[in-house]
């Protein structure tokens, strides 16, 4: 056996190692091609997957550039029956970040920058701050309907993703004349109370859209398509702004003189419904109608009182109507009156005298009233009642009206019949009493009141009409309300050249507990109609909580004021 040779001893060892060393090498380079095999099959299934989807990686693209952007409709204006502007639209911007897109720079600097271009407060800023520091948020309001020049005074610090669009904001031209009744249209100018509510479908018009496509900082490059949209119509109401404004004056006036907690007012054609004023004090502007909550009531179809001595036309009426007096039937009324286990007494006190059914109604003789009540009975003049309205809203064309309250039948106590006649008991809205004074007014024809005139180009007619009572008992009312006024309560109301016919109300306001009245809580009201023998006017004033109580001495000298300045603008002759 030959040994190897100390040469060969050397290079054995040399080839053996080589020969891991190519092994090593081929298992990486293998491991290599797998792993590359693996990348592309996973490119290409991903490249599969997007192929066959419905969308394709061009689509996608273009999706993440391409933005549909909302137009708003330009809303109706808001008119007077002459075409004054009562509410209208006026151009703004509305201002818009990308939070995203701010993140590389300082969000509280831009915030500062943008707050002091656009004038913003303390308070706005911090919020602003807030929404702008959040660096996955992809939209944030800057300046909701800021003026023109603001927004590009924004535009002009060039932050990346800030942008404006138009908007319009709703403006109130008068102010606080006819506030509550006009009611607001809210940051989207969708209508939140009065007219602007009970109107918004009409006014709101119907939005457009346009496509656009945006380079990364949310620019506009292009527009793809675009749906103009359809303004709203126009409302043109039945009220008169100068009407309406002296209304609110006299009412004002009076209610700072008298120490008043507030006060309604309201003129209508009785012939066809139309609202001339609907007034309300405290006033409320309307550009700043949401701030002022306790104010922004319309209570004229809102809120209800109990009527007194303004009623007893009605228990008047249901007597005549029922032919159990005339005008000239006489009674002796005691000074006061036991009804169950209640004394009714009289305003002032007086002892037994002998009233006409026409003077029951010219001196607001309490007994007189319960007297002749008792003589109708519970269910005729329930009947009555109910025919002239009370108890259900009279469908006026506005948001919110309440029924008022006429307890059922069922529900009368012994006492009831005693107070009811007289206007106790009982509880109206002043669109309810006027329209129920507008039917006597008007022959005896019931027209339901409205406020809108003309929406768009289609008029609004004369309001639904009903018989109530009959021509010769509404003239006989006339004619024995033209003597409250000439020779009565209501002398205060007297107008110089014209006939008025009107009664005065003076009531108790129930406690709030529901246990008896109030004896330092009055409501002083006044309701008239001019001239007395063709009205074409019907005016209400209720006062409430005044000093002096009195109906005569508050809400009577409101009404002359008031009539007297409608006759002369509508120019209805003596």
């Amino acid at each position: 056996m030959s040994v190897p040779s100390r040469r060969s001893q050397r290079r054995s060892p040399r080839r053996s190692g080589g020969g891991v060393v190519h092994l090593a090498a081929d298992g990486r380079v293998r491991l290599l091609r797998i792993a590359f095999v693996i990348f592309f099959l996973a490119i290409g299934g991903k490249a599969i997957a997007l192929a066959s989807t419905p969308g394709n990686l061009a689509a996608i693209a273009l999706d993440q550039q391409v933005r549909e952007v909302v137009i708003p409709a330009p809303r109706g204006a808001i008119l007077d029956r002459e075409g004054e502007d009562l509410a209208v639209g006026q151009e703004r911007r509305t201002v818009y970040a990308t939070p995203y897109m701010l993140s590389e720079r300082d969000p509280l600097q831009a915030a500062g920058d943008l707050a002091r271009a656009l004038g913003l407060p303390r308070r706005e800023r911090r919020a602003l701050e807030r929404a702008l520091s959040d660096p996955e948020s992809g939209f944030a309001y800057v300046g909701r309907k800021v003026e023109i020049p603001l927004a590009e005074k924004a535009l002009a610090l060039d932050l990346p993703g800030v942008g404006c669009y138009a908007e319009e904001k709703r403006v109130y031209p008068m102010k606080s004349v006819a506030g509550q009744l006009i009611g607001y249209a809210g940051v989207d100018n969708q209508g939140l109370a009065g007219v602007e509510q009970a109107c918004d479908e009409a006014l709101s018009g119907r939005s457009g859209k346009q496509v656009v496509v945006q380079d990364p900082a949310g620019r506009a490059l292009k527009t793809v398509s675009a749906t103009q949209p359809v303004p709203g119509q126009d409302v043109r109401l039945t009220i008169d702004k100068g009407i309406q404004f002296m209304a609110e004056r006299v009412l004002s006036e009076t209610v700072r003189t008298f120490s008043a907690k507030g006060g309604t007012a309201i003129v209508l054609d009785p012939t066809t419904g139309e609202i001339y004023a609907m007034a309300n004090v405290p006033l409320v502007d309307a550009n700043q109608f949401g701030k002022e909550p306790k104010a922004q009531r319309n209570r004229a179809v809102t809120d209800c009182y109990e009527p007194g001595s303004t009623f007893k036309a009605f228990t008047v009426a249901g007597a005549l109507s029922e032919k159990l007096v005339t005008p000239s039937t006489a009674f002796v009324l005691p000074g006061q009156l036991k009804v169950g286990d209640k004394i009714i007494h009289e305003s002032h006190p007086r002892g037994t005298q002998r009233f006409t059914v026409r003077r029951i109604l010219a001196e607001s003789s309490n007994i007189g009233a319960v007297t002749l009540g008792i003589k109708l009975g519970k269910q005729r003049l329930l009947k009555w009642i109910r025919a002239f309205g009370f108890g259900k809203p009279v469908g006026i064309d506005y948001p919110g009206e309440i029924a008022g309250l006429v307890l059922p039948a069922d529900q009368w106590y012994s006492t009831t019949i005693g107070n009811v006649p007289m206007g106790q008991g009982i509880a109206v809205t002043p669109i309810q009493m006027a329209t129920a004074y507008a039917a006597i007014a008007n022959d005896g024809v019931g027209v339901r009141p409205h406020l809108t005139q003309q929406v768009g180009t289609r008029t609004i007619g004369v309001g639904q009409q009903r018989r109530v009572i009959s021509i010769k008992v509404a003239r006989q009312l006339r004619s024995m309300l033209s003597d409250v006024v000439s020779d009565g309560t209501g002398t205060e109301a007297q107008i110089p050249g014209y006939a008025v016919a009107g009664k005065t109300g003076t009531s108790q306001k129930p406690l709030t507990n529901g246990r008896g009245y109030s004896h330092y809580a009055y409501v002083a009201s006044f309701v008239g109609m001019i001239p007395a023998d063709d009205p074409r006017l019907v005016v209400l004033v209720v006062v409430d909580e005044p000093h002096p109580i009195w109906g005569g001495v508050v809400a009577a000298p409101a009404f002359r004021r008031i009539a007297s300045f409608a006759l002369q603008r509508l120019e209805i002759e003596p």
